[in-house]
């Protein structure tokens, strides 16, 4: 029945052209339609996917390509529309040295167009098994006038080596890596790489699939050319004149978003294998006494896995040997018997995939023996060689100390690397800002007062409500540690929020402090030399400067600014807000 319903469809052409707007991100315009096709209404041939299949199916794939062609060039032609038309054309069809189905200036000309008003947008549905031809096909189509564009780059078969082949002239990014982007820093990532490789190779980019103004914000901050999807308009039968207001306005809107760390993400993500130090494994032909050689001759050897196969039966270990050999007779009595008599038969066993953090925790609920003697590390189930708890315990380390650079263990805030990246690209944007340093007055007495755990709820305070203070699209708010925080704000109202961030100090910090302290408006502290010195309640001090881009050409210049304006605001007594307005 299919093939006798791809043959009507063909014959009656009872196809239904609909245009997708492709938006200029930069000139808050429309560039270019995406032509696209759907088979008749309320029919199961209706989705594009579904009529493809079908008439690829009846042998009649070529025929349907060019049939759609003819419809939407004619509703094209029809519309007289300024921009240019995105048409899909598989690879396969691009080739064809057939005059009847070829895409060609002859089914231009039939409808009064010009092949520089026409992108042929290459999709990639099958395997490409000639390249060297279709980079022919593509050259040739390139010197008649017509624009390249590679459609859904990220998925498929070969893309990217298709991108390399054929140098297009635009590059679509696929939407599962422009879709939940905002909150995705591997996707992020990704979309970043393809940018800048674009730009290198004199490409354009185009994102598909931009659904929400999170979307497009990061879009539009990654300096993507273009952006298609149902925020900025559906695929309809006729061709979308303008962009609505509301697409204006987050078009035009000159912030930069605040992206999500990558760097988190990765320390979540590190895994056993860096943990893997390969000690050679023994069989069970090997003997005690072959065992205890290998511990006298090399002290640094813990453990001692054994296999089978190249699998992983049992693990000895050197505490559990040289202790045994001590006693008396146990070397002669056990010495030329298998090494498997006295090994751990239940060793732990981890994938080498397995993240850091899920080991430590693992080791934690279990036996303390696996901490001592080490663990055998497997992919699949080969063995490829052995961690100690002592390697465990460094990475932890130093995955800890690491992300406390990038994320404040006790705020959750961002710490100083992604401060001084969101400095830079602000700078790299050319988008002025206001960077103010806040810290808190006469906190080191109160924290030698009350202990370390009233002062965190006290720094927790100050990041909540710092957190709460700034709009979370495009205000910064950043723990550089200790009592020291940083506010980038593109708000225009930053210095109403920060005397609203003061006056919430000054309500709040007397709660922190005991009631005979509250009465007497601070504390009493005896200094190292034995003298008492008085300290009002907390405040708050905040350097604020003005960042024109222009001079200032990294964020070390922006920190000793900031830093600066500091040391001034802590020149007046109780909460203050000093505003550098000077022009470097």
């Amino acid at each position: 029945m299919l093939p006798s319903e791809i043959s009507e469809i063909l014959l009656e052409k009872k196809l239904l052209g609909v245009f997708q707007p492709i938006v200029n991100i930069s000139g808050a315009d429309i560039y270019a339609h995406e032509a696209l096709i759907r088979g008749p209404v309320e029919s199961k041939l209706h989705s594009p996917i579904a009529l493809f299949n079908a008439a690829h199916m009846a042998g009649l794939n070529f025929d349907m390509e060019y049939a759609a062609r003819d419809v939407i060039l004619q509703e094209y032609a029809k519309s007289a529309q300024p921009g240019r038309l995105f048409v899909n054309v598989s690879p396969e069809c691009l080739s064809l040295q057939n005059p009847a189905l070829e895409f060609s200036l002859a089914q231009l000309n039939r409808f009064g167009l010009n092949a520089n008003q026409i992108v042929i947008e290459i999709t990639e549905g099958s395997s490409i098994r000639d390249y060297s031809q279709l980079c022919d096909v593509v050259t040739k189509y390139r010197k008649l006038g017509f624009g390249i564009a590679l459609d859904d780059l990220g998925e498929g078969y070969s893309s990217l080596r298709l991108w390399s082949e054929i140098s297009p002239d635009f590059v679509k990014i696929d939407k599962h890596f422009i879709a939940n982007i905002q909150n995705d820093p591997i996707k992020m990532e990704f979309v970043r790489a393809i940018q800048k490789i674009a730009s290198e190779s004199g490409a354009l980019t185009i994102a598909e699939g931009v659904e929400n103004r999170e979307e497009l914000a990061v879009v539009k901050d990654l300096k993507i050319d273009f952006a298609q999807g149902f925020l900025l308009g559906r695929p309809l039968p006729k061709f979308q004149c303008m962009l609505t207001d509301d697409v204006k306005v987050l078009l035009n809107k000159s912030a930069i978003s605040v992206f999500m760390d990558t760097y988190q993400h990765n320390t979540k993500q590190a895994t056993v294998s860096s943990l893997i130090t390969y000690q050679q494994a023994v069989t069970a032909e090997m003997t005690n006494d072959e065992i205890y050689g290998l511990f006298q001759a090399d002290a640094s050897i813990n453990s001692i896995p054994v296999v089978d196969s190249n699998k992983p039966v049992g693990l000895i270990s050197r505490y559990d040997t040289i202790n045994r050999f001590a006693k008396r007779y146990q070397k002669e009595l056990h010495g030329r018997k298998s090494c498997t008599a006295f090994m751990d038969k239940d060793p732990l066993v981890v994938q080498k995939t397995m993240t850091i953090n899920a080991l430590s925790e693992l080791i934690l609920s279990a036996d303390p023996k696996y901490l001592l003697n080490g663990f055998i590390i497997v992919d699949g189930d080969v063995y490829v060689g052995t961690g100690s708890g002592h390697a465990l315990l460094r990475e932890i380390t130093n995955l800890q100390i690491n992300a406390a650079r990038y994320a404040n263990p006790l705020t959750m805030l961002p710490g100083n690397v992604p401060i001084n990246a969101h400095i830079d690209r602000l700078l790299e944007n050319t988008e002025s800002f206001v960077a103010c340093y806040c810290d808190l007055d006469n906190f080191k007495p109160f924290n030698d007062t009350y202990g370390y755990r009233r002062g965190d709820e006290v720094i927790q305070f100050v990041g909540r409500l710092l957190s709460g203070i700034a709009s979370s699209e495009h205000d910064f708010v950043g723990h550089i540690g200790g009592d020291d925080f940083v506010l980038l704000f593109q708000s225009e109202n930053w210095e109403v929020l920060c005397h609203e961030v003061l006056n919430a100090v000054a309500n709040v910090m007397p709660d922190f402090y005991d009631k005979k302290d509250v009465a007497q408006g601070g504390i009493r502290v005896e200094d190292r030399m034995g003298n008492i010195a008085f300290f009002p309640f907390g405040s708050m001090s905040i350097g604020a400067v003005k960042v024109i881009p222009e001079h200032f050409k990294s964020h070390h210049e922006v920190a000793g600014a900031m830093n600066s304006a500091k040391k001034q605001a802590k020149k007046s007594i109780g909460n203050s807000l000093f505003v550098d307005r000077r022009q470097y």
